[in-house]
C-alpha cells in the first residue's frame, strides 16, 4: 500500500501504537497520544536498523 496525506490525516490514535506501512521499509508509527512519526527500517551489517525521519505534518511524503 502506498501512503497518502489523506491516510496520515485520517489515522486515529489507538490504545497501543501501530504502523501504517508504505513499502520497502518506510512506515508511519502512530502513537496513542496522536503523534505520527516517519520511520525507515533497513539492514546494515546483517542487523536491523531504524532511521527516524521526522513527524507528520512537519515532514511530508515528498
Amino acid at each position: 500500500m502506498t501512503l497518502s496525506v489523506k491516510d496520515l490525516r485520517d489515522a486515529e490514535p489507538r490504545d497501543k501504537q501501530y504502523k501504517l506501512t508504505d513499502r520497502e521499509g518506510l512506515y508511519v508509527l502512530v502513537h496513542p497520544n496522536g503523534g505520527k512519526y516517519f520511520r525507515y527500517d533497513y539492514r546494515f551489517g546483517g542487523k536491523r536498523k531504524t532511521l527516524a525521519l521526522g513527524t507528520f505534518p512537519e515532514t511530508s511524503l515528498r
